[in-house]
């Protein structure tokens, strides 16, 4: 079943800061909530065909076992991923400066399969709240970062 949500996210923190989180899988488990567990699949430096071993938590203890192939990347713009079956998703994430902060593009589109054909059946509005707390997670992640460099008379 082939669903496409495209998301357009300001988040206040500038590009050099946001764009590391979305192109590195290692770091996704830390702000976003379904995803469990990423591990680099391979030696040497991350580059495009790069892959990563996936669990993402879907509803209560259900798990999702699958491999995230890096499709494209342009630092500190644009990274492209691709999320092998049951997913069968590739996702866009473009980040422009805007103002202090960043302008988030993400276009999710995917041809999904399986049981999960059932997450696929959510209307767009409900799949692209999920996905928002990816982006309030990112936040959160930022702003304490932040906060743990201040000295504590600052904080």
């Amino acid at each position: 079943m082939w669903r496409r949500v495209y998301l357009d996210v300001h988040v206040p923190f500038p590009p050099e800061r946001v764009f590391p989180y979305l192109a590195d899988p290692a770091r996704w488990p830390v702000f976003a909530p379904a995803v469990e567990f990423r591990q680099r699949i391979g030696d040497g430096p991350p580059d495009v065909g790069s892959r990563w071993s996936a669990v993402d938590r879907i509803i209560g203890p259900f798990r999702v076992r699958f491999t995230d192939v890096l499709e494209s990347i342009e630092p500190p713009r644009r990274v492209v991923w691709h999320s092998t079956s049951p997913w069968n998703s590739r996702v866009e994430y473009i980040c422009d400066a805007d103002g202090e902060g960043t302008r988030v593009r993400a276009d999710y589109g995917g041809d999904v399969s399986g049981w999960l054909r059932a997450v696929a059946l959510l209307p767009t509005f409900v799949l692209s709240r999920i996905l928002m707390r990816d982006f309030r997670g990112l936040t959160r992640v930022l702003a304490a970062e932040d906060r743990s460099m201040r000295s504590p008379i600052e904080r």
